[in-house]
């Protein structure tokens, strides 16, 4: 019970299952830790006593019953709770209904402790609202906490709690998850309903969360995995649980590696040599590594993306609106959403079909360039550690050059997205200063990034 604070979701559970530990106990100290971490502004809803109510009924015996939990403060509403979206627009919002997804988290037993600290509207791959502040990445204060998820990802990374979840349309889940040093997988698209809500830019957007184990991120997707009905697709199901399937190593498996971005930018040469130092990894573990990497039209993907989000930053702004009882004015919501908008409103349905059909077709190009390997291995985040703060939140002058900016930081990220694929970033490597840098995994199916996850784990080389 005196270092809670390392114990992932599954060891919580184990406690209670074992008659050593209460829910409740287990709930009281990470609230604890809630309180004592303030200065981390991660938490920024608190459900202390909705979670107490909850630890004293009954939670079930799965792997994950009674263990503490928060929620991304984007995309997974309760009832009756704010749901603020990091936007001082939407500071009055609080959900009519609650996702499907939150409803499969308390199903599994998990205790949601709080809400985490977002960008305004998932925006930005940093966290720094303007509503809020800024949440502190633990691991460097001085720099970005990565974003959208970097709430979630700073309490994982401070102990906080063992797990808490993330969303992800261009890397929101892995970039923070490489920025703070913890596992951040975005699962395979259709592989998780975003119910009673539509499809996150058409597409783009999935749902999971920052862990601090790899046996804790395959019992989750076990837990909240599959269709709702009426969803307009599906991932396949997979032969197994993951929770077994990572209990075997990978067979030797076909691995394309590379260290640059498709969109520009410098790899940090701490990054490129954390890329090269895990593919020296991989091949002592048996597996097959080659260098190379998918082609697609960089610049068909960043208009694609920037017409998306421009049309989700006008329905977000419909939301204000209906919320607020009027238009919100200008210093209610940040310069990039006003740029977004702006533009939003000069898209066409012709234009918004066009970049459905773009995105799509870049999908493909890259599925098909990797069609012939089991993995693609690539920086998280090009920069050397976390990237800094103020700079990935900031207008460019117009949506496509804000989104070049940040492609040119994140990477392969978005590439996940676009294509579907599902993506990891594990911390395997770390600066000369010491400061955490994820190396990603792709893949069409979550199973193979588990299993070799759960393989570099068993190695002791991911540094959490």
């Amino acid at each position: 019970m005196s270092d809670l604070s390392r114990l992932d979701l599954i060891a919580h559970a184990d406690l209670i299952r074992r008659g050593e530990a209460t829910a409740l106990e287990l709930l009281d100290a990470a609230i604890a830790r809630i309180e004592s971490n303030r200065g981390l502004n991660a938490v920024i809803c608190d459900l202390f006593d909705r979670a107490r109510e909850r630890a004293r009924g009954p939670l079930g015996d799965g792997p994950l019953a009674g263990a503490p939990f928060l929620l991304k403060d984007l995309g997974e509403a309760i009832a009756g709770v704010p749901e603020r979206m990091g936007s001082v627009a939407l500071r009055d919002h609080v959900s009519a209904e609650s996702s499907e997804v939150v409803a499969r988290y308390e199903r599994a037993g998990l205790l949601i402790a709080g809400k985490t600290n977002t960008p305004e509207w998932g925006n930005h791959c940093t966290t720094e609202p303007a509503l809020f502040g800024p949440a502190v990445n633990p691991r460097a204060p001085d720099r970005s906490p990565g974003g959208s998820s970097g709430g979630s990802a700073a309490a994982v990374a401070a102990g906080v709690v063992p797990a808490a979840s993330g969303s992800d349309a261009t890397g929101s889940i892995r970039v923070p998850a490489s920025a703070c040093g913890v596992i951040g997988l975005k699962p395979a698209r259709g592989r998780k309903t975003l119910a009673p809500d539509a499809e996150s830019l058409e597409g783009l957007g999935s749902e999971h969360a920052l862990t601090r184990t790899v046996r804790d991120c395959a019992a989750l997707l076990d837990a909240t995995a599959g269709p709702a009905p009426g969803d307009p697709y599906t991932a396949l199901p997979p032969a197994q649980p993951w929770l077994t399937a990572i209990e075997r190593d990978p067979v030797s498996l076909r691995i394309r590696w590379n260290a640059d971005g498709p969109f520009g930018g410098d790899t940090h040469p701490d990054t490129r040599a954390g890329v090269e130092s895990v593919v020296a990894a991989l091949h002592g573990l048996g597996h097959r590594l080659e260098h190379g990497a998918p082609t697609f039209d960089t610049e068909a993907v960043i208009d694609a993306v920037a017409v998306l989000h421009q049309v989700s930053n006008l329905e977000l702004y419909a939301l204000a609106e209906q919320v607020l009882g009027r238009a919100p004015e200008r210093d209610e919501l940040e310069p990039t959403a006003w740029e977004m908008l702006e533009e939003g409103r000069e898209v066409t349905g012709e234009r918004y079909a066009s970049a459905i059909t773009a995105i799509h077709a870049q999908g493909r190009r890259f599925a098909q360039g990797l069609a012939d390997v089991d993995v693609f291995v690539v920086p998280t985040i090009l920069s050397g550690g976390p990237p800094p703060l103020r700079h990935l939140n900031q207008p460019r002058g117009s949506t496509q050059d804000f989104f070049r900016v940040e492609f040119a930081t994140t990477g392969w990220t978005s590439m996940a997205n676009v294509s579907g694929f599902a993506a990891i970033s594990l911390p395997l490597a770390e600066t000369a200063g010491g400061l955490p840098i994820g190396i990603q995994f792709m893949a069409t199916q979550e199973t193979v990034l588990l299993a070799l996850s759960a393989q570099l784990e068993r190695a002791g080389l991911l540094l959490i």
